[in-house]
């Protein structure tokens, strides 16, 4: 389907046309109202793991909403406040009347006892962590239409909670409970509506996949038919729709969204779509090469390949401040980006590899409504062009699944998340020539060392650093001064939290090693131990 682009004055551009978007929403959702949990968005994908479709949707939506929607089933997700503080976050009460199955997790939990005449007792000791949960008596059975049938009468789940319900609502029964949650889980079977004070969504509740997958298909009888196969067959015939004869031009980054999407809409539109690759110089090492191996050649799509490095060189001399670089290459992509698309008059249609996170993030009223992002490097709002977005529905995970669906080599479907900046982010100080080349043989060591190691895919993102200062050294039984590389690798599910990873240290030695005997300048290296918070995945 299509969607209008909700910018403020009703269009998408300064020339008063609208922006449009190829978007394919399954007739089957279920919405997960959000009370501003950092796992809403964990909650979404559990559902999709599911193989149901989801979406994410604010707190503030009215029942009327919900009913136009019609959902199979909603989820509350949980919350930073408490339901007594004033200006807590509710809902709707006319969506308990609905009739559509409701889970409720941790806050959503509690929002069912409060807002249906139960009692949540203010900040107890709360819980914390891991916590054993205890299934009442008599244990459930299939007929009664219990969310935790089949589980263990004692199981391990994930609590994060200070105030607990000690009363249920009315027509409701505690099945279960934990030390410090009186009950750690509510249901009303006839009203279809169940509540966990426990986070199934997170791995540290190792049956909590189970409740999701119990809740969804048994209890709101939601079918298993959200797959990337049917949404590439879907995706493709609305792409089809949507263009028609026309052409379509994509900025191809050589990172995994925007590869993703240039695939799928050259498998919708073949030879009405070219793409522009601007190889800035700041890629890692091959990488512009390997990029256009698979468009042009494997792929067979018309790729326009620009070399502009020397171009990106001159425009950073003398900056040294992050904002600046980060600004002085986005401005000049734009205007290389450009000159490159002069040739092609004719392209009315943008791709854009915008992914379901960049909607939430964006801070749309409601996800449905789909506010247009136009970042292609920086592109500018004033490019004439509509938006052609086929993977705004979907999250990382699920777009690497529509790359091997769509046969992308390994290399580009699993390639890290990488800055739009590239390496002049990760080279502390002003960007040379030297330094990049230095930095590309180092990132290549790193990665290498980790794939050689079968780390690639445990990692969320792995690189190295050149920091802006020297160290003294021993090589060759001489002094030597030259550059400490930091190696930087870190865990995720989504990078708004990132560990630091935990790399073998026969692996963090090989990876030393090799820096420093095969990349001259450098006589150091060494690992950063910093989460996220409180540090950023990237340096700069």
């Amino acid at each position: 389907m299509t969607v209008d682009d909700p910018t403020s004055g009703g269009t998408g551009s300064e020339s008063g046309e609208k922006h449009v978007v190829s978007v394919h929403t399954p007739d089957q959702v279920v919405l997960v109202v959000d009370f501003g949990a950092q796992y809403s968005q964990l909650i979404a994908r559990r559902v999709r793991e599911a193989n149901v479709y989801s979406e994410i949707v604010p707190h503030t939506i009215s029942a009327a909403e919900v009913a136009a929607r019609k959902p199979a089933a909603i989820i509350l997700s949980g919350g930073p406040k408490s339901v007594h503080v004033e200006g807590a976050p509710e809902l709707d009460p006319g969506v308990f009347e609905l009739g559509v199955p409701i889970l409720g997790i941790c806050y959503g939990s509690q929002l069912i006892a409060q807002q249906l005449g139960g009692t949540v007792a203010r900040g107890g000791s709360g819980e914390y962590g891991r916590t054993v949960m205890h299934l009442g008596e008599p244990q459930p059975s299939a007929q009664d239409d219990s969310l935790l049938y089949g589980l263990p009468s004692n199981q391990p789940v994930w609590m994060s909670h200070f105030d607990a319900i000690t009363e249920p609502p009315p027509g409701f029964v505690a099945t279960a409970s934990s030390e410090g949650a009186p009950v750690a889980a509510l249901e009303n079977p006839e009203r279809r509506i169940w509540g966990v004070q426990f986070h199934p969504e997170v791995h540290h509740t190792p049956h909590g996949q189970d409740v999701i997958v119990r809740f969804l298909h048994d209890l709101a009888g939601c079918s298993a038919d959200w797959t990337m196969a049917n949404f590439v067959d879907d995706a493709v015939a609305d792409i089809r729709a949507q263009v028609g004869e026309g052409r379509a031009i994509c900025g191809l980054s050589g990172g995994v969204d925007s590869a993703v999407a240039a695939a799928l809409v050259h498998k919708a539109i073949g030879a009405q779509l070219t793409c522009v690759f601007v190889d800035t110089g700041l890629m890692r090492k091959n990488e512009g090469d390997q990029v256009v191996e698979t468009f042009k050649r494997h792929q067979g799509i018309e790729l326009i390949h620009v070399r502009a490095g020397d171009r990106f060189f001159e425009r950073l001399a003398g900056l040294t401040d992050p904002e600046e670089k980060r600004k002085g290459i986005g401005e000049l992509f734009i205007r290389v980006f450009e000159d490159a698309k002069g040739g092609i008059t004719d392209a009315r249609y943008l791709v854009q590899g915008t992914l379901y996170p960049d909607v939430i993030e964006s801070g749309t009223a409601h996800a449905a409504v789909i506010k247009s992002h136009h970042n292609v490097g920086g592109l500018p709002d004033d490019l004439d062009f509509e938006l052609v977005e086929p993977l705004r529905t979907l999250f990382k995970d699920e777009v690497r699944a529509v790359g091997h669906e769509l046969g992308l080599p390994d290399e580009i479907v699993w390639r890290q998340p990488f800055p739009g900046p590239g390496l002049g982010v990760r080279i502390i100080g002003e960007v040379t020539p030297d330094k990049v080349a230095l930095l590309q043989e180092a990132d290549a060591v790193v990665r290498e060392e980790l794939h050689a190691a079968g780390m690639d895919r445990e990692i969320w993102q792995a690189f190295a650093v050149l920091a802006d200062i020297r160290t003294v050294g021993v090589q060759g039984d001489e002094r030597t001064y030259g550059y400490p590389i930091i190696v930087r690798a870190v865990t995720s599910e989504d990078a708004m939290t990132a560990d630091w990873a935990r790399i073998p240290y026969e692996v963090l030695e090989a990876i030393s090693s090799r820096i420093i005997n095969e990349v001259p300048g450098v006589n150091r290296v060494a690992y950063d131990i910093t989460s996220k918070p409180p540090g950023t995945i990237e340096w700069e």
